[in-house]
Formats: structure tokens, sequence, C-alpha cells
């Protein structure tokens, strides 16, 4: 058994269309064999499909799908599992127990609205790749919106602990701006940018990934959350919620009997600082 992830640096890359890499796993008897990160040769949900079952790949695994892209990986005997976030390699774990659960079509980039996983005000999502996420959008202006961007940054704790940097990996973030990719302040600071201008911005809470919901923090008995006997504090893992859809959550306390999860995402509450220079600007 083959399956695929949609891959970005360790994660969940969020958006099927235009992933650059997969990371493909070889199963047996539900355990990984092996693993390798493949590249995604080009663009586009027929041509991704084609190419994951060339590779004889069973299952994929990504984050935000829309209806043509399901049905091209329908058309070549593809299971499709979406909605997944985090680690890309728990993924694959939590869906080998059967706790990853398929929320389906789950994004329409063309409509003007972004659904992949959840946007409702006051909700934390994380959607996506590197700074991504985000809710409550109102219209966003200016000359890149639209289009497709790539751009190196870094970003920085106000303490000036660098948290995240597109130079260190050495290849520019790609993204469509305005679409919901990215929190909505790096969004707005690359809206209206010219290529080869570098910009340092300060974002609040609010334009980043919000602020942490102590609803989000929860704790619950361990006999009635099955394989948390075996978790300890600091361990990421996938939880479902009353609706089936699996979300990552982390462990911050744990006792004999009960066991304390934090759903918020880890950047929630937080100030955030980037440098970010724009390389590239071309139509989507």
């Amino acid at each position: 058994m083959k399956i695929a992830v949609t891959y970005d640096n360790g994660e969940v890359f969020q958006h099927f269309g235009h992933t650059e890499a997969f990371k493909v796993y070889e199963v047996e008897d539900g355990k990984v064999l092996a693993s390798e990160v493949i590249s995604s040769e080009g663009s586009g949900h027929g041509a991704l499909a084609a190419l994951l079952a060339g590779k004889n790949i069973d299952v994929l695994i990504c984050g935000g799908i829309g209806g043509g892209a399901q049905m091209a990986l329908a058309e070549n005997g593809i299971e499709l599992c979406s909605g997944a976030s985090g680690d890309a390699d728990k993924a694959v774990e939590a869906y080998l127990r059967g706790e990853l659960i398929s929320t389906g079509v789950n994004c329409d980039h063309h409509s003007g609205e972004h659904s992949c996983g959840e946007h409702d005000c006051g909700e934390q999502e994380e959607c996506g790749n590197c700074h991504e996420g985000g809710c409550g959008r109102s219209a966003m202006t200016g000359r890149n919106v639209g289009k497709v961007c790539r751009t190196h940054y870094r970003g920085t704790f106000n303490d000036g602990t660098q948290f995240d940097s597109s130079y260190d990996r050495g290849e520019p973030l790609e993204f469509v701006c305005g679409a919901g990719m990215m929190i909505r302040g790096f969004d707005a600071a690359v809206a209206d940018m010219e290529v080869g201008q570098t910009v340092n911005v300060h974002l609040m809470p609010a334009e980043a990934y919000g602020e942490a919901d102590p609803n989000a923090v929860f704790t619950a008995q361990i006999a009635m959350v099955p394989g948390s006997e075996n978790l300890k504090v600091g361990d990421q893992v996938y939880l479902q919620d009353m609706q089936g859809r699996p979300f990552p959550a982390k462990v911050t306390e744990k006792t004999p009997l009960t066991i304390t999860f934090d759903a918020n995402h880890e950047m929630a509450g937080k100030e955030l600082n980037f440098q970010i220079e724009l390389v590239e600007v071309r139509d989507a």
C-alpha cells in the first residue's frame, strides 16, 4: 500500500492543486516501512492525479481540495482523505489507526470563498503552509491580489527570536495573494508591494493567528480517549470533533486519570514580525 501526502517542510500542505511535493509512504500491515519526498512535477488537478496514479498511490492525504480534484482522484482509483493538517508523519499514523476522517471537498478557490477547514470567526484553523489561516476576512485590494506571488521572508517574535525563514530553506514561498492561503497580515503586506521591494511588518494576533481560545483547552478521562494512556506531555495528536472531523491538539497535562489537550494554534495570541521581500509576481 502506498500513501501520498501533500508536503511542505514536514507539514501537510493545504492546497492540493498548488503542492510542489508529495511525501510517499510504503505501508505494510499497518506500519510504515519507508518514505520519500517526490516532486509534483507541475500543477493542475488532472496532472497531479495522473502523477499519483503513475506512482501506484492508493491513498492521498491532504488539507484543502476542490471538487474537480476529487473527481480526478476518483477516476484514477485513489482514495481521498482531506482535511488533515500539521505534521505529515503524524497524519499518516492517524490514518493508519483509523482516526483520520476525510472532510471531502472543502475548498472552492474560484468562488472567492475559502473554506479549507474552519473559517468561522473566533475559530482557530491550521490551514496550511507556513503562515496561513485566519478568519473574518474582508475584501482585500492591491495590485497583487489574485496573482501568484513568490516571497522570501523572515519571521521573528518581539524578543528577536526567529521562528521561521524562507532564506534558511533557500526557496521563496509561493501563494496566491488574497486567496486565504496566508494569514491576513502577511497577505495585506504583499498586496501592493513591487517586485524587489522589502518591507517590515508587525502583526498583532488579530492579523495573524488570533487570540488563544480558553475553550480550546479541555480535559478528558484517559479511559474515554483510546490510546491516550500512551501519550505524554508535549505530544501532538489528532482528535475528532462532534462531526468526526480531525483536528490537531497538544497534550499539556496528564494525571493518572485525566489528560488535557490544547487545540489552539501554537502561534495563537502571539505578536509576529516579518521581513518580506517580493521576488516575483505572475498571473494565477
